[in-house]
């Protein structure tokens, strides 16, 4: 696609300085952007860069609007946020097309809502429900009484066992396992241990982000709890019967142990190990690699460190 750079200020909220009827034909970074390409600017270190870029446009913060990059730019109050209505505008990853693969397999059970996309070697089982405009790529498993709500893509590899609940606009990337049973033994005097059954499911809000290889485990009883607006990177496991709040943000490789609670609006860095049993507060930030081992209490407090401190 073309687009002038007036008509990208125009969607995103921004204010052009210099040439808006430039034509963007797409988005690269600083270093690797050509002619016809529209860059961001995000950190003041990336300046020089910026100045010498082979791009048509940049997208700026306010801050930066009166500096000359001998190209226009548009400037934004908030850079990441009118990078993604941006982003949006080169790659809406939602289709406007739909169809069904002849190589799904779908039970006459289920309920898939016509304005959806089933691609090659998808499962969807028994009393399944997914509404209109949801995508599944290929590959992808959908157990026994699943919901899926509207709009949400699912990644290939991705398997969401029976009785789970995903809410509107989700999204879940390649091979995220939704419901597999908690890690939940009793340990017996011989020695050995008996497994727990795990009867719960997970339920999963609105505009919730699950990085690949990414694991929720069902509830022992009652149900793991992942809030809208939660974001989870890849290699995550979050144990069963764990709530993460609305707008949580995890970055890879951290872990919740079971039946911990985590608040809304907190920011958990990536290797982080989080004991069970505990209560986080909202708006919490945690360090990466920290192993936080006790109740937080206070809200906006900061932690690092094993044990964390604040």
């Amino acid at each position: 696609m073309t687009i002038t750079v007036e008509k990208i200020a125009e969607q995103i909220g921004g204010k052009v300085n210099g040439n808006g009827n430039i034509v963007i034909k797409g988005a690269s970074g600083l270093e690797s952007a050509q002619e016809g390409h529209i860059t961001f600017l995000s950190n003041d270190k990336y300046l020089n860069k910026a100045k010498s870029t082979n791009a048509s446009a940049i997208l700026v913060s306010k801050e930066w609007q009166n500096i000359d990059f001998d190209v226009p730019t548009i400037a934004v109050d908030n850079i990441y946020a009118s990078l993604a209505d941006m982003l949006n505008i080169f790659g809406n990853s939602l289709k406007s097309e739909y169809e069904v693969s002849d190589f799904a397999s779908i039970s006459k059970s289920s309920f898939v809502h016509d304005n959806c996309t089933i691609g090659p070697f998808c499962v969807v089982a028994n009393k399944v429900k997914i509404g209109e405009g949801t995508q599944l790529i290929s590959h992808a498993y959908i157990g026994e009484n699943v919901r899926i709500g509207k709009n949400c893509i699912i990644y290939p590899g991705v398997k969401i066992y029976k009785d789970c609940l995903i809410g509107d606009n989700c999204i879940i990337h390649a091979n995220a396992i939704i419901g597999s049973d908690g890690f939940g033994f009793a340990p017996l005097k011989d020695g050995s241990f008996k497994k727990i059954p795990q009867i719960g499911n997970v339920v999963i809000g609105d505009d919730v982000e699950i990085g690949s290889n990414t694991v929720i485990d069902r509830a022992t009883m009652g149900s793991t709890v992942i809030r809208d607006g939660v974001k989870l990177d890849n290699l995550i496991q979050v144990a069963h019967n764990v709530e993460i709040g609305k707008n949580t943000v995890m970055a890879a490789q951290a872990g919740i142990a079971g039946s911990t609670k985590l608040g809304a609006n907190c920011q958990v860095g990536g290797q982080t190990a989080i004991v069970g049993h505990i209560s986080i507060a909202d708006k919490t930030l945690i360090q990466g690699q920290s192993g936080m081992t006790k109740t937080v209490k206070k809200e906006g407090t900061k932690w690092y460190g094993t044990p964390a401190i604040e």
